[in-house]
């Protein structure tokens, strides 16, 4: 289905069927984005199942668009290289060196 392949920006709630958690995931992940994805469940052991199987930068488990300004943000796919906000980014933009100095 072409709204849950395409980054759409809402507000729009796209609800499809499906008939098992698997599924659920193919059809998120049959997507050339990723960059979040929201997911609603009673059980946190699937909520760690799909969160980690889900190609997105961001999940979201019960609730959507929460966040920090030290939370890395940043797609997967198409929807963005590298993460903001956070030390990953300086960390993709720079160099360390070390440097030592004997001053006797």
């Amino acid at each position: 289905m072409r709204i849950a392949r395409e980054e759409v920006f809402g507000p729009v709630a796209a609800v499809l069927p499906f008939g098992t958690i698997d599924e659920a995931v193919a059809i998120a992940n049959d997507s050339i984005y990723g960059l979040s994805a929201s997911v609603w469940t009673s059980d946190v052991t699937t909520a760690h199942k799909v969160a980690r199987d889900l190609e997105a930068g961001v999940v979201w488990v019960n609730c959507y668009d929460l966040g920090d300004m030290t939370q890395p943000w940043g797609g997967f796919k198409q929807s963005g290289i590298g993460r903001d906000k956070c030390l990953n980014t300086l960390n993709a933009v720079s160099e360390s060196k070390s440097v030592w100095i004997n001053l006797d």
